[in-house]
Formats: structure tokens, sequence, C-alpha cells
């Protein structure tokens, strides 16, 4: 059981990456949002079963590898999923969603940081949540904002 929850924490090992463990840990979610979930419109499910098996997995392996440990990515895939939720499925907004949630999940604006504190698997994975929610809005922002300037076909 400690190998499997230890796979599912890491991200299929993308977390064992030894420089910058999070980004690199995102890139196998965004693989699988571009060319599987989001061509299927599987995004929602996507979101909800990958931040329930981040808290989870994340909260069996912190045991063996730390609470909220740099090498538990499973939670950057929940962030991922959900900062994508209902946005166009466009490589652009897909390139954007996933800068601006590699952005808030390391800057962690409030509530995101005290999510941190939580015990378990919750705290692993929330402060990802809100940053991923805050990544999401930020899209839809700027999808109003060129939108409304007649940009880039929106």
């Amino acid at each position: 059981m400690r190998r499997l929850t230890t796979f599912i924490a890491t991200g299929a090992w993308s977390g064992l990456f030894p420089v910058v463990p999070g980004t690199v840990g995102t890139i196998p979610a965004w693989l699988l949002a571009w060319f599987v979930f989001g061509p299927l419109g599987l995004m929602p499910a996507a979101a909800a079963l990958f931040t329930g098996l981040s808290v989870w997995a994340s909260g069996k392996s912190e045991g063996y590898l730390g609470h909220d440990s740099k090498k538990i990515v499973i939670d950057e895939w929940a962030g991922m999923f959900i900062s994508l939720l209902l946005l166009p499925y466009r490589l652009d907004v897909y390139l954007f969603a996933f800068v601006c949630f590699r952005f808030y999940d390391v800057i962690k604006p409030y509530p995101a940081g005290q999510c941190e504190a939580w015990r378990g698997g919750w705290g692993v994975t929330f402060d990802d949540v809100f940053a991923a929610l805050y990544a999401n809005l930020t899209c839809w922002l700027a999808i109003v904002v060129l939108k409304s300037l007649g940009w880039f076909g929106f």
C-alpha cells in the first residue's frame, strides 16, 4: 500500500524530480488535461476525482514523505484541473492557466497559505485548491478583457 500511495502522491513519480518538483510535477497533469480531459469534456470529473485522491494519498504518504513534502505533487494535479474548469479548450488559455496556477501556488495568497497549517491531506491539498481558484478567476478575467478588446478570437 505504501508504494501505491507514494506513486499517487508523487504524481506518478514526477514529484521526485530534484529541481522545482512542483512545476515539473504539474506538467503531467497539464498534459492529461490537454490531451485527455479537455477534449473529452471531463475536466469537472478530473478535478473532483484528483482533489479527493490528493486528500487521501497525500494524507497517507506524509507519514513517510513529510507534511506537504515537495515530493508530493498530486495536489498540483488537482489544482491544475481546477484551474482549467470550464475554460475554453484552447492552447493559449491552457498555457496561461498553467502559468497562473504555478504563480498563485508559489505566492499563496490568502487563504491559500493558511491552509497549509491544516492537518493531513486537507492541508496539503487545499492550498492548491485556493491557488487554482485564483488562477481560474484570473483566466476568466483575462478572457473577458481580451474579448472586450476583440483580441485572439474571444
